[in-house]
């Protein structure tokens, strides 16, 4: 029950948030239109050397296997770049659950993140975080930066996911309709100190999709967990009744057995 109420709260939370990132993406498209040969530094690619891991996690358990398939999918990662890059793998771990086990992989070192997301400000910890990765990214301290999370489908399908952040590809997104294209806008100040402010916040609302997705996975997750629990202990109770009452009717049936055999002597 705690769970479902939890599923609601997040799942009310990610559809409050998809407005402003289709909004933001409706921006980058139609600039875009606009002009084709400027590249932000944020998508400029360049050869692989540092590579850095934001891995979505629980912070509790009783979810079944969704914290052991997120950290399977990183150590499935981990093992495509081993040899390809410089060793360590930065790690970032968003959930208390698997900060101990990815502390003993080998090959990685697992940064801090910051405490907004302790104290549940989520918003502003995957602000705060997407800002360090972004700085980190511009002064070349990491070539590449990738996000393992359970992208939420439905409340029974959750699938793990790894997408690229860093450089920022962009997103597959629908064609604009004839109205939309035919309107015209004035840029100001112009098209190229739009696109800087602009890719920013495209980052930051990504990053944020990510952990809401992860968040509504897990407490599904939870859900379907718990109730297989559940569904489990009723099976094992019915059971061991009826297994009771085998011993009983048994023991009923000696003592009556024992009665009638003093009573024939």
């Amino acid at each position: 029950m705690i769970s479902s109420a939890r599923l609601r709260k997040s799942e009310n939370a990610l559809n409050h948030a998809r407005p402003y990132m289709e909004q933001l993406q409706n921006i980058l498209d139609h600039i875009a239109s606009e002009i084709n040969d400027y590249q932000s530094p944020l998508s400029q690619d360049r050869p692989v050397q540092r590579v850095a891991i934001v891995i979505f996690a629980g912070n509790d358990g009783l979810c079944g296997a969704f914290n052991l398939l997120l950290y399977k999918k990183l150590l499935e990662t981990l093992k495509e770049y081993d040899g390809k890059v410089k060793s360590p793998v930065f790690v970032y771990p968003v959930g208390r659950k698997l900060v101990n086990d990815i502390k003993r992989t080998r090959g990685v070192e697992v940064m801090p993140i910051p405490d907004l997301f302790e104290k549940k400000q989520y918003a502003k910890g995957a602000t705060a975080l997407a800002d360090e990765l972004i700085h980190r990214f511009l002064e070349k301290d990491v070539d590449r930066v990738e996000v393992i999370y359970a992208h939420y489908k439905s409340m029974g399908t959750q699938i793990i996911s790894r997408e690229q952040l860093l450089p920022w590809v962009p997103q597959e997104t629908k064609a604009l309709s004839d109205k939309e294209r035919n309107k015209v806008y004035i840029y100001e100040p112009d098209c190229e100190e739009i696109l800087e402010t602009i890719y920013p916040l495209v980052i930051h609302s990504t990053m944020y999709r990510y952990l809401l997705e992860n968040q509504t996975s897990e407490q599904a997750s939870r859900i379907l967990s718990m109730q297989m629990a559940n569904d489990n202990a009723i099976k094992l109770l019915k059971n061991l009744q009826l297994e009771y009452n085998k011993l009983r009717q048994q023991n009923i049936t000696a003592e009556l057995m024992d009665i009638v055999g003093g009573a024939i002597e």
